[in-house]
């Protein structure tokens, strides 16, 4: 089966090199030509345009960072939806907001071109190995003559619903992974702004109840402070976030939480994290703290609580001093009516 795939990103470049290891023929098309010269040496036929490679696929797979790139790759001029061919199949692997999934649903069958929506959990490293979960929202019959080659890049690969809903559970995932991320990182510099260490918060906190499995992961570049080379870059998270948050009101659903999250990522990418990969959350929010390291060392009952935050007034001997950075001055309570 001839397949063609757009967008060779950290994850698109393993999952289209996990199909041609399985034996499918590929065309390929990227913005950046030299992301696809890997699978072009593995006897990948290169296309000039979305276009063209519709000219050539029996199965169109986009994984595309943001539904902008989607609908420009699809609808755009040279877009792959330009020149349906009978019997086509468009896979959308990306994750992006569930009314736009349902959007090129309509406008791929308005072309007669079938349509799933397939976005997948999973790191670079799952990505690399066939390992990924994949969210497939679509018809069942599409569904099942898709599925062959979802499990060439998936090990898990699950039918969700019809159109949008592999879209919708991924977007729940994502806002999830983002949140609890964030309330880590705010964990982490609370309990170290108290004095503990941040090997005892770690080795407390990582496999209890309290924090997320995924969490552990993410321990090894906390500690080392290396968040180049991202699993998952902070900035496409931030993306996630706020295509739940468009979502929720779509829906009429509240999240406020959600939407305060989103906006500490964007603080954290205009303080240049972007690249980085999402943990460095904490990078962020530690450095708002003015949060340093306190080492291993356990803090003795007798010692006095130190002051972790540059700007720290110690209110226990001066409860009329003023707040920094506000004009404003802490009300003393009268001891008079």
């Amino acid at each position: 089966m001839k397949i063609g795939f757009i967008g060779l990103g950290i994850m698109g470049s393993r999952m289209a090199a996990n199909l041609q290891k399985r034996g499918h023929s590929l065309v390929v098309f990227n913005r950046t030509r030299e992301k696809a010269d890997p699978l072009v040496a593995e006897g990948a036929r290169w296309a000039g345009s979305p276009a063209a490679l519709a000219a050539e696929a029996e199965v169109i797979f986009t994984m595309l960072a943001h539904p902008d790139a989607v609908e420009d790759a699809a609808l755009g001029k040279d877009g792959f939806l330009s020149r349906p061919a009978p019997r086509q199949m468009w896979v959308d692997c990306s994750t992006v907001n569930p009314s736009f999934s349902r959007r090129m649903a309509a406008e791929a069958q308005a072309r007669g071109v079938a349509f799933l929506g397939a976005p997948v959990t999973g790191s670079k490293g799952q990505a690399a190995s066939a390992k990924l979960v994949v969210w497939v929202g679509g018809e069942a019959a599409d569904f099942e003559t898709c599925r062959p080659l979802l499990e060439c890049m998936g090990s898990t690969v699950i039918h969700c619903g019809g159109q949008g809903m592999g879209a919708s559970l991924k977007i729940v995932m994502n806002q999830l992974l983002g949140t609890a991320m964030a309330a880590f990182a705010e964990g982490l510099v609370l309990g170290e702004s108290l004095g503990l260490s941040r090997k005892v918060l770690f080795d407390a906190l990582l496999g209890g109840t309290a924090a997320a499995p995924f969490l552990a992961f993410k321990r090894e570049r906390i500690e080392s402070g290396n968040y180049e080379q991202a699993d998952f870059p902070l900035r496409w998270l931030q993306k996630d976030l706020h295509l739940a948050a468009v979502s929720a009101y779509e829906a009429g659903a509240p999240m406020p939480l959600t939407n305060v999250a989103k906006e500490i990522y964007r603080l954290a990418i205009r303080e240049g994290h972007g690249s980085d990969d999402f943990s460095a959350i904490y990078e962020y929010l530690a450095g708002t703290q003015g949060v340093e390291s306190m080492g291993s060392e356990h803090l003795e009952e007798s010692q006095s609580l130190p002051m972790r935050h540059r700007n720290a007034i110690d209110y226990r001997h001066d409860p009329t001093a003023p707040i920094r950075g506000l004009d404003i001055e802490p009300a003393v309570r009268s001891t008079t009516r």
